[in-house]
């Protein structure tokens, strides 16, 4: 991780954030229904992450990087690791630099994503930041989710559309709008903020060297879903019945299959389903409490004794890794695809951690410390930094 120094960037009061409205008045009338542009809405964050520090987070190993570029009206894309020599030798114009999962790379990224906490943590993604020269952008395109596009460095032109033609150019490496129709367009400066819900098509030009900062929310398919849930059955189904038929009658059409014998597996089937709609909502929590593929956790090299954890949690207190998701419904926590059954006595605590996603030292009661240590251990928490 980059040595440069860090930026903390205060939280603003939400109505400041939204533009004056409430976190309510938000999701009634924007929300999944139609832009927002909010100026100034995060004073000072084109001072939370420099272009150097972006630059050296796409050579991490640890990073997620894409290269966009257009060339003679072609597009092309690139995927990193991208060394400092390689991004030297790129043109003055006409690119842009992404780095997904910046949240996992510097603390103070991660915490941005707690101006969005009226949101629920279930459907936060994480922050992207892109990189681009004048000219630079991705091209005028959609997005299935939702997202919050935040203007640190420099100015950026976003020309949106509501048009309902998506084809999209053929044989290009992106997913990129044959015909976009502008119908509104705004000029953004550091510290302005455009919400655009899911299938609004948009547009983003660099007017001067600029870094976009994008709070996505993850927006599953009801194909990924089901998916999951039907793995999930495949490993956890207990269904040691047999298909019988003991008023089987004699046929004289072999080669048709008896409407009873379907009927009956419909049943069984239908039955085994039904039994198993009980773990549906545990199954789908796990779901949407497990990191993403490229998240690893590290546990400490040397573990802490019990003892010494809690002498250094109730010093300095203690906060969830970057990469951990943890989510709760009624009496079960999720935390990374796990589900957890609490005592009575730890339960508040892990559902402020969850809420929180790190509490002071004075905050952790005894009660739940050997939890946190177990969790420590596993590397999904650590130590403010």
């Amino acid at each position: 991780m980059s040595k440069t120094q860090t930026s903390t960037l205060e939280l603003p009061p939400l109505k400041t954030l939204l533009g004056g409205i409430t976190p309510r008045t938000f999701f009634r009338d924007y929300w999944q229904k139609q832009p927002l542009l909010v100026k100034n809405a995060l004073p000072g964050v084109e001072k939370l992450i420099s272009p150097e520090r972006l630059r050296a987070f796409a050579d991490h190993e640890d990073g997620e990087s894409r290269l966009v570029q257009r060339r003679r009206g072609r597009w092309s894309l690139d995927f990193g690791p991208f060394s400092a020599d390689d991004l030297a030798a790129l043109p003055n114009k006409d690119w842009a630099l992404l780095v997904q999962g910046v949240n996992l790379l510097a603390p103070e990224a991660d915490r941005l994503l707690n101006h969005f906490n009226f949101v629920p943590y279930a459907r936060l993604d994480d922050l992207m930041i892109s990189l681009a020269p004048p000219g630079g952008g991705v091209g005028p395109h959609f997005d299935p989710y939702d997202v919050f596009l935040i203007q640190g460095l420099g100015r950026r032109r976003w020309e949106i559309s509501t048009q309902q033609d998506r084809r999209l150019i053929p044989n290009a490496p992106l997913r990129i709008l044959a015909d976009f129709q502008p119908e509104q367009s705004w000029e953004v400066e550091p510290g302005d903020m455009l919400y655009l819900p899911p299938h609004c098509a948009h547009n983003g030009v660099a007017l001067s060297e600029c870094m976009t900062l994008s709070v996505g929310f993850r927006s599953p398919s009801d194909q990924e879903m089901t998916v999951q849930f039907l793995n999930h059955l495949i490993d956890t189904v207990d269904a040691p019945g047999h298909y019988n038929d003991p008023n089987l009658t004699p046929t004289r059409h072999p080669g048709q299959i008896p409407e009873a014998m379907l009927n009956d597996i419909a049943q069984r089937i239908t039955k085994i389903l039904k039994n198993a709609d009980r773990d549906l909502k545990s199954s789908i929590a796990r779901y949407l409490s497990e990191p993403k593929p490229n998240i690893f956790f590290n546990p400490p090299e040397r573990k802490p004794s019990l003892i010494t954890f809690m002498q250094k949690a109730a010093r300095q207190g203690i906060r969830l890794h970057p990469g951990s998701r943890l989510l709760w419904h009624k009496k079960a926590l999720f935390i990374n695809g796990e589900q957890i059954r609490p005592t009575h006595a730890e339960y508040p605590t892990l559902v402020a951690l969850a809420d929180q996603r790190s509490l002071a030292g004075d905050a952790i009661p005894g009660t739940a410390m050997t939890r946190l240590h177990e969790w420590f251990c596993a590397g999904w928490l650590d130590y403010p930094s």
